[in-house]
């Protein structure tokens, strides 16, 4: 079982401080190999060079495009409603780095090791739509607030089928496990597929399934980009929002990627555990793989209309959610 790392100097509030630190730094790497390995998986998929010049294989590209952001002016528009437009940024970010947080990255390893971790996952990323319609609505402009809109639609009910999926896990620990066992534990959760010795996607493929395409709708990714449909609405919901503020945005979209692909480790593939090499790096090299399936899936499918969107999540998802939670409960109650 993960041990919780509290005090990481002798004053706790300095511990608390370098921590965040480390995370965000951690963050900040990950964004920019992702924006990296997505632009160098888009050109394999069109049959492109991608980036080349800056760095070896274009790998500093990114920091290049970081520096840009960095120094560009911050231009505020002169009817937006400014305490808004100016917090919405922040409360986007801020509920990232608390979530990444929380994560067993190996079996003696993890930041926090809470009881209701998945939970706060799930809650963290709520508080990311908020700052969405916070930036839509302050924006005072229309294209950023039917992208708001939208994006408050869209997240809202692909929670459920996101949600309703997990509980299926959480209910199959439980049922597996002793008078001590949480599910809702994120570390119990990877140790249970540890000390089974098979992944629960194996036993849960429906789940898994269902996780990952509300997972792409949940993080805004194509097909279900509705929320920032170039072709409709300019940019979405950041359409009024330049230099490090719009960077910010940016920040959370694929650190969200990240997280979403974290949470699918350790509930569905084991988390830490694998062969010979150590469990933080089978950890990330999970993560990883699911980061590469869900870019590689923007880049191959079209964009849906928003109706199909909607009605894929209430008609199909939801429904086939319910009906796995159910026999996973009758299973479990069985058991």
């Amino acid at each position: 079982m993960p041990d919780t790392v509290v005090n990481l100097v002798d004053s706790p509030a300095l511990g608390v401080l370098i921590g965040i630190a480390g995370v965000m730094a951690a963050l900040t790497v990950n964004v920019l190999f992702l924006v990296w390995l997505e632009r160098k998986v888009s050109a394999w998929i069109q049959r492109r060079m991608g980036p080349t010049e800056v760095g070896p294989f274009g790998m500093l590209q990114t920091i290049a495009d970081m520096l840009k952001l960095i120094s560009k002016q911050l231009i505020t528009p002169r009817h937006v409603d400014k305490p808004l437009y100016h917090i919405a940024p922040v409360f986007v970010f801020v509920p990232v780095v608390a979530a990444a947080s929380l994560f067993p990255f190996d079996e003696h390893v993890s930041l926090q090791n809470l009881d209701i971790g998945l939970v706060l996952v799930f809650a963290f990323g709520g508080l990311g739509i908020v700052g969405i319609f916070m930036a839509g609505w302050g924006s005072n402009n229309k294209y950023a607030l039917l992208g708001a809109m939208r994006a408050v639609a869209q997240n809202i009910s692909y929670e459920i089928p996101l949600i309703l999926s997990t509980l299926s896990v959480v209910l199959m620990v439980n049922a597996m496990g002793d008078a001590n066992t949480n599910g809702m534990n994120l570390a119990q959760v990877a140790s249970m597929q540890h000390d089974k010795g098979f992944w629960f996607v194996l036993v849960q493929p429906v789940a898994a399934v269902i996780y990952f395409i509300a997972a792409l709708a949940e993080t805004n990714r194509a097909p279900f980009d509705i929320p920032e449909a170039e072709s409709e609405l300019v940019a979405g919901f950041h359409t009024e929002y330049s230099g490090m503020r719009f960077a910010l945005f940016f920040f959370a979209e694929y650190s969200n990627m990240f997280i979403v692909a974290m949470v699918a480790t350790v509930l569905f593939f084991g988390g830490w555990s694998g062969p010979l090499l150590p469990g933080a790096m089978w950890f990330f090299l999970k993560t990883y793989a699911i980061v590469f399936v869900m870019i590689w899936i923007r880049w191959t499918f079209p964009r849906l209309r928003f109706d199909q969107l909607m009605s894929f999540c209430w008609l199909v998802l939801i429904p086939l959610s319910i009906l796995n939670l159910l026999v996973t409960a009758f299973i479990a109650r069985a058991v």
